[in-house]
């Protein structure tokens, strides 16, 4: 089992930068790919990056690109989201999410294993 926790969402302006973490417990931290997905009202939940075990990769969706870097601390068993230039319609739930790292990096909330209960993000115009 894998515990993840997220933390940092809040309210920000249009323009403004925010930093979310998630914080796993459990099983080998390392061993997994971790992405991160938002839902907003109404809609369906999206995905929105992923890194590999190592750090080495990520992959993110042509909205955020540009604008959201994922990073991730082994030793201190966090990941993180560092969104830049935010946009009212990056308002969302953002959870982050786990699945076992076997060389591809999934994109699909399905193929994950281990969700966090959601941080609210809001971005006002």
């Amino acid at each position: 089992q894998v515990q993840l926790v997220e933390s940092g969402g809040g309210l920000v302006q249009a323009g403004g930068s925010l930093r979310l973490s998630c914080a796993a417990s459990g099983r080998t931290f390392s061993s997994y790919a971790m992405g991160w997905f938002r839902q907003a009202p109404g809609k369906e939940r999206e995905f929105v990056g992923v890194i590999s075990w190592s750090g080495t990769i990520t992959n993110y969706a042509d909205s955020v690109r540009g604008r959201f870097t994922i990073s991730r601390d082994n030793l201190k068993n966090t990941v993180y989201l560092e969104m830049n230039s935010l946009k009212p319609e990056d308002t969302a739930v953002y959870y982050c999410a786990a699945h076992a790292d076997v060389g591809i990096l999934r994109t699909s909330d399905v193929e994950y294993g281990y969700w966090g209960q959601g941080t609210q993000v809001t971005v006002s115009s």
